[in-house]
């Protein structure tokens, strides 16, 4: 089919209301001249009852009033000679009375024409016929015998009525047969059985046919039916009784209902499958009867042109039949031709468009006669479904029609052309108020008429110019539409009707009210029999309406019962008894909407009162939202059951379904005694929110979502942030920035516009527009030089505001130049003062970051060959810096320096190699000092050189003085030495006294740190005042050696002279007890009793030796640091023993009966085991 003659499913109702639109848009007042219009004509297949008049309407419109005539059959029917018919005053109506008559005389094709000066209008071709209910035709029906098993038909062949009756069957007691799987009707009426049962054994299938205009209903003669069982047939594959064959082929109109059946025989009953090959079968328009064995498709478009398959299935197998439909149409219209108003001289256009299949052939009349046959010349331009008329003239109004026809039907449509000159004139009353709910639709009307036809604008306030947009659309007619009326709608609007000929302004006002809602509805209430039960109904209203609240019970008006007490916003039920549970509805209404809420009460047996449990807040519900804005909504909700505590807030979310799919956000919270909240919102975002509700035990569920809410998209409302400009190579500029998300894009299709010039340069801006990206690379750019920078967001809808301009700087290189004219100044020996002329920026080629001073000390200015250290050091000075120090040098040393600029990228060329000397420094300390021989009066020194001479040694000074016991120091005695000297003899000293000894080297700077050092001379039979290492002289070991030979001795004695058993002054004490070894010790010292056998078994004085010979080692454990005073024992550098021995301090007699003497020699001995 070739595409010009497509149509699409639905058009027919979208061109029914252009048309009223453009209808309504070109009314002409009845007070100005205008050709007939048809306002009424009878439909184009008119049947009629012949028990009843015949009534064919025409009524048309025009002034002068038209006048009416008819033709018949083509020719003219001159109503006034015949008596039966009557045309109707003022209209061209016809009544024609049949009673008496014959009513096929008047069947044939009428057709009005209404006419006046101005021109002549036709009617539609109407097709007069009688309805008719032939009788059915006498047969006489022998009784049919059929095995069980086989299938069977029944024709039905009813009279051919119109128009066609209606089919069914039915029974001599009049009830209808049932129709099953196994047994149903064709849609020509035959009754098919897919196979028969005994059971179908009966004589009175009995066909009725119904014709609706008589409504009588006939019936055919009954037919019998014998069910044979004496040789039943056995199972049978599927196979079709109707249609027959394999294929079979359908054609159906556009716009009607394609009806296909497949009625199958086999054993068992068949099931029908349908299926389109090559396509779905539509949906919405599909439907199945019969048991699956007719398919109905409603309102035929050409899609449904193709190949539809029935299938019929048992368990024996399958069998498939095609049906080949194909779809035609009568014409129908794309764009009817409508009236024209036009002024003189000016042009017009009428337009037929119509399609069908096959295409419709046009043809165009004016005032009832081909218009070729009118115009033979000069006449308006006819090209196929167009006519143009130009330059027209007064007198010249006619009326135009167009026909367009096909195989299968005509369409024939009427449109004036009216040739006037009118300034504009308001047909809407002036002054009208509009009152509408906010959030629904407003159309405020401003029909008018001119001619030339006005131009309609609206403004609001007398001020704002209102144009179409998302808010608001001009129709065609002048009506002003507002999709959601909010409050800032409100306002006076003046409607200015605009011709060459004048204007003409009208006033109308606008109240955009708040929508009635139940804030808080009735709850459930489960009430014990005798108390009271309280339903909630708080309603929210415009303060300017006056609402009106009803209850009912279970849909019905309430009891008439004193106990049901209405208040102004509650029900309250006193004294409950069972017949008041039900259903319980508040209706609140006013003059523009209601709302309505219902709960239920349950009425129960009396019970202990439950204690108070507290519990989280129900979650809010009836999320609503109102005041829709670009920018803002008002979201109100209803609050659920607090559960015993307070609610004391409300948190709400929302969701971007568009950009962040299945995650909540906060957005705001309120307290918790609102309901409402005023949410500010972001473009082109797929809003929905959803409440929770917190009390002291926490927060609720959400509650149920709101409506999806989306923003309009607008241009973004910011630019992107952190816009750099950085080089990464020294001809290029990166410049980057942190793209908008999503969320800030405000629209579809989000770019950047980059822009850049160089700064300080008169260059105009280079831009690139770039995607959803975060940075763009400029090349072949100057090394290191500045840019203005720009970065501006934008998308479908418009550009972001104007961005900031941000400073960047294209790719560094290494700078080209060294600093200049160094100069090195020397406050002292350890510090360095470096200065230098600074880089020229343009040398530098990028940022700078400092300078670095390198630097190393190439040799001692006292030994010209001294090898070289060669460890460079580098001191960074950061900043534009031209001076510097260097700390920490060697004095008396040659050093090396040169400097270094460097930026990002990397260091520049060297300064020329600046060569400096340090001038001497004091020396440091004597690398050591130790004492290499002791005498009684002398001491033999020797020292090291200091590790760095920091100049030329001139001489080293010692100084020294003895220590006496007290620690007091002697007088200091000085002695210098030659700077080769490094050991000395010290004569003339003390014996056994401690010396201490300060060296240092000198320069001729002055003199270095000292080294000290401690040592003593050595002993002679005194004891020394000093700590002294005794442990090591052999007079004290010779000592030792003999204090323990005696102690020996001792012991074999003691232990001999018991042996002997000699007498002791405890004899009686040891005969009073059994066991010998066990004896009383002394409480005071843990000794055995006293032993008097002889005084020369006595212990030594001052010894502690038990009876049985062992030492107590608790009481001698005495070692040498004992005899110290008061610290542990220290080594020299040599390894010498240091710490002072001397007798232990006395202990107070008061601590016992232990000995005040001196250690005994035992005891000292037992603290080297």
């Amino acid at each position: 089919m070739d595409k010009k003659q497509k149509w699409a499913p639905g058009l027919k109702a979208v061109l029914l209301i252009l048309l009223s639109h453009m209808t309504a848009g070109l009314e002409v007042p009845l007070d100005l001249p205008q050709p007939p219009t048809i306002t009424l004509q009878s439909p184009k297949d008119y049947i009629f009852d012949p028990r009843e008049n015949i009534v064919i309407h025409c009524e048309a419109k025009g002034n002068p009033h038209p006048s009416f005539s008819w033709t018949r059959n083509g020719t003219n029917f001159d109503v006034e000679k015949d008596s039966k018919v009557l045309m109707k005053p003022g209209s061209g109506t016809l009544v024609i009375d049949i009673s008496g008559e014959k009513a096929d005389a008047y069947e044939g094709t009428y057709q009005c024409t209404a006419s006046n000066e101005h021109g002549k209008a036709l009617s539609n071709n109407i097709v007069i016929r009688q309805s008719r209910s032939p009788l059915w035709s006498k047969e006489r029906n022998e009784a049919i015998l059929v095995q069980k098993g086989l299938p069977l038909l029944l024709p039905c062949r009813p009279p051919a009525g119109l128009p066609p009756p209606v089919i069914f069957w039915m029974d001599n007691n009049f009830q209808k047969l049932p129709l099953d799987k196994r047994v149903s009707q064709a849609l020509n009426g035959d009754l098919y059985f897919s196979n028969v049962l005994p059971e179908d054994t009966r004589s009175d299938y009995i066909c009725y046919a119904r014709f609706p205009y008589t409504q009588t209903i006939q019936q055919k003669q009954p037919i019998s039916v014998v069910v044979l069982n004496n040789n039943p047939e056995g199972e049978r594959h599927p196979d079709f009784m109707l249609p027959s064959g394999s294929t079979s082929n359908k054609m159906v109109l556009r716009g009607e209902t394609l009806e296909l059946e497949c009625i199958a025989k086999g054993l068992p009953t068949p099931n029908i499958l349908w299926q389109k090959d090559a396509g779905k079968l539509p949906s919405g328009r599909t439907s199945f009867y019969h048991f699956n064995k007719t398919l109905k498709i409603s309102d035929v478009n050409e899609d449904d042109a193709g190949d539809y398959r029935c299938t019929a299935t048992n368990k024996l197998g399958s069998k498939h039949h095609l049906i080949k439909v194909t779809v035609k149409a009568a014409p129908f219209w794309i764009s009817a031709p409508r009236n024209l108003i036009l002024a003189p001289n000016e042009t017009g256009i009428l337009t037929c468009r119509v399609n069908g299949n096959p295409k419709p052939k046009i043809n165009w009349f004016v005032n009832g006669r081909p218009i070729k046959d009118v115009y033979e010349k000069d006449g308006p331009k006819i090209e196929e479904d167009t006519v143009i008329l130009s330059n027209v003239q007064s007198g010249s109004s006619a009326v135009y029609q167009c026909n367009a026809s096909n195989e299968f039907g005509y369409l024939m449509a009427n449109a004036f052309v009216n040739v006037l000159a009118e300034p504009p004139r308001v047909l809407t009353l002036p002054n009208q108020v509009y009152r509408v709910i906010m959030n629904h639709r407003a159309l405020l009307d401003c029909a008018s008429f001119g001619s030339p036809i006005p131009t309609i604008a609206w403004s609001k306030d007398g001020e704002t110019s209102i144009k179409n947009s998302d808010s608001y659309v001009i129709h065609e007619n002048g009506t002003l539409e507002i999709n959601m009326a909010q409050p800032l709608h409100s306002g006076k609007y003046t409607c200015n009707a605009t011709n060459n000929q004048g204007f003409k302004e009208n006033h109308v006002f606008l109240e955009v009210k708040e929508p009635t809602r139940i804030l808080t509805q009735p709850k459930y209430r489960r009430v014990q029999r005798g108390m009271s039960a309280l339903f909630e109904c708080k309603v929210k209203h415009d303060n300017s309406l006056v609402p009106t609240m009803t209850w009912l019970k279970d849909n019905g008006e309430l009891p008439d019962d004193q106990r049901f007490e209405v208040g102004d916003d509650s029900l309250t039920i006193m004294d409950v008894i069972d017949d008041d549970a039900g259903t319980y509805t508040c209706i609140t209404k006013t003059m523009l909407d209601q709302d309505s809420a219902s709960a239920t009460l349950t009425v129960v047996e009396a019970t202990p009162t439950p204690p108070v449990v507290l519990e989280k807040p129900d979650p809010p519900t009836d999320l609503e939202l109102t005041d829709q804005m670009e920018r803002s909504v008002q979201l109100t909700w209803i609050p659920g059951d607090e559960n015993n505590s307070p609610i004391q807030s409300f948190l709400i979310e929302y969701m971007d379904l568009l950009h962040q799919p299945g995650i909540w956000v906060n957005l705001t919270e309120v307290s918790g005694t609102s309901t409402t909240a005023q949410l500010q919102l972001s473009p082109y975002v797929y809003y929905m929110f959803r409440v929770l509700a917190q009390n002291g035990v926490g927060y609720s569920e959400p509650s149920v979502p709101s409506a999806q809410y989306r923003t309009n998209p607008s241009a973004p409302d910011e630019n992107p942030t952190n816009v750099e400009g950085t080089g990464t190579e020294p001809d290029n500029l990166v410049i980057s920035w942190r793209p908008l998300t999503g969320f800030q894009s405000n629209g579809p299709g989000l770019e950047y516009k980059v822009q850049w010039r160089q700064k300080d340069v008169e260059d105009d801006w280079t831009s690139k527009n770039v995607g959803n990206t975060s940075q763009y690379i400029v090349t072949d750019t100057p090394t290191y030089v500045p840019y203005e920078i720009k970065v501006q967001a934008f998308n479908n809808y418009g550009n972001a505001p104007e961005p900031t301009v941000v400073i960047g700087y294209s790719g560094e290189d290494k700078p080209l130049s060294a600093p200049d004219s160094v100069q090195v100044t020397v406050p002292n020996s350890t510090l360095a003062e470096v200065q230098w002329e600074p880089v020229p920026n343009p040398s530098v080629r990028g940022e700078l970051q400092g300078y670095r001073v390198y630097y190393c000390r190439v040799r001692g200015r006292h030994d010209q060959q001294e090898e070289a250290d060669q460890h460079e050091q580098v001191l960074t000075f950061s900043g534009n810096r031209s001076e510097g120090m260097l700390p920490g040098l060697q004095p008396y040393s040659v050093y090396d320096l040169f400097i270094k600029v460097f930026n990002n990228k990397g260091e520049g060329p060297s300064s020329p190699i600046k060569t400096f000397e340090t001038p001497e420094g004091v020396p440091d300390s004597p690398s050591f000092l130790s004492v290499i021989d002791y005498g009684l009066d002398t001491l033999t020194l020797k020292w090291g050189p200091p590790l760095s001479n920091n100049g030329r040694l001139t001489r080293y000074t010692l100084k020294y003085h003895p220590v006496n016991a007290t620690n007091e120091l002697g007088p200091v005695k000085e002695v210098i030495f030659p700077a080769n000297v490094t050991t000395v003899t010290l004569t003339s000293l003390n014996a056994s006294m401690l010396y201490k000894f300060y060296l240092n080297a000198w320069t001729r700077k002055g003199p270095g740190p000292d080294i000290k050092k401690e040592a003593s001379t050595a002993m002679d039979t005194a004891v020394p005042n000093r700590q002294v290492d005794i442990a090591t002289q052999g007079w004290f070991i010779g000592l030792m050696c003999a204090i323990a030979l005696l102690i020996l001795v001792l012991l074999i004695v003691c232990f001999i002279k018991r042996n002997k058993g000699g007498k002791y002054p405890v004899k009686e004490k040891e005969d009073a007890h059994q066991d010998p070894e066990i004896q009383p010790m002394k409480e005071d010292d843990g000794t055995f009793g006293e032993y008097s056998d002889t005084e020369d078994h006595k212990p030594l004085k001052g010894s502690r030796t038990p009876s049985n010979g062992t030492v107590r080692r608790d009481e001698s454990d005495d070692s040498l640091v004992d005899y110290g005073e008061g610290g542990d024992g220290q080594f020299n550098e040599d390894g010498s023993f240091i710490g002072q021995y001397s007798g232990k301090k006395e202990k107070d007699t008061h601590e016992g009966n232990e000995s005040s003497e001196a250690p005994s020699p035992v005891n000292a001995m037992n603290s080297f085991v």
